[in-house]
């Protein structure tokens, strides 16, 4: 590739551990309605599908059932009340931010959480430097897998998509970051669905940890 122009981000079980504010109110929900709590590496597995995911993992829903939407609208307000709890950057990340900033690189996130709760999110969890771009999927004309996030963020910041790359810890990031032609660092730290490994993605890179990214970086620099 060429030199590297750009560094982009998906937000959830990447660049932020979410999932224990999800996983309490998920929880917090189930006990309000008297059902039985379910545990906490499910829920994490489940962070990056959505909350339309969660709320059919914690009540055996299927997709499209009538239940789920009503529900979800329950969980979406408690999570917004408590969406910077116990959330924060996953270890290594704030260093490597840093060093993104000494070395005058521009960074984004590219996620698939609704504008309004990633602007929540950001605002109560301020980091440095700040982000170039963030964008929503209610922001782009398609959503992840599809390209058009990570081309809109690339045009913002002024490179070529081929001369950013594009850390993800689902495989619709690696699926969109390869369709835009664009370098992919898998990250097998964060919310991998049951029944799926991180390696099986195909991703030009995997990391076990957010530690293990700024030395990718630092050899395409």
């Amino acid at each position: 590739m060429p030199n590297l122009k750009a560094v982009l981000f998906d937000l959830d079980g990447t660049l932020i551990d979410t999932a224990p504010d999800f996983i309490r109110v998920v929880n917090q929900l189930l006990k309000e309605d008297g059902r039985p709590l379910i545990a906490e590496d499910r829920i994490r597995a489940t962070v990056s599908a959505g909350s339309r995911a969660l709320v059919q993992l914690a009540y055996d829903l299927e997709p499209g059932h009538e239940a789920v939407e009503p529900i979800r609208e329950r969980l979406l307000e408690l999570y917004e009340r408590e969406l910077a709890v116990d959330s924060q950057p996953f270890a290594g990340i704030n260093e490597l931010l840093k060093k993104l900033g000494e070395h005058n690189i521009p960074w984004g996130i590219s996620t698939n959480k609704p504008e309004y709760y990633t602007r929540l999110l950001m605002e109560q969890l301020p980091l440095d430097p700040q982000p170039a771009i963030v964008l929503s999927p209610d922001q782009v004309p398609n959503a992840k897998p599809a390209p058009d996030s990570l081309f809109i963020a690339c045009d913002h910041i002024g490179c070529k998509a081929e001369e950013a790359i594009y850390i993800g810890d689902h495989e619709r990031d690696i699926q969109c970051g390869k369709r835009a032609n664009m370098p992919t660092i898998a990250a097998a730290y964060g919310y991998i669905p049951e029944g799926e490994s991180a390696s099986d993605w195909n991703a030009d890179y995997l990391v076990d940890h957010a530690e293990d990214i700024w030395p990718i970086i630092e050899k395409l620099l």
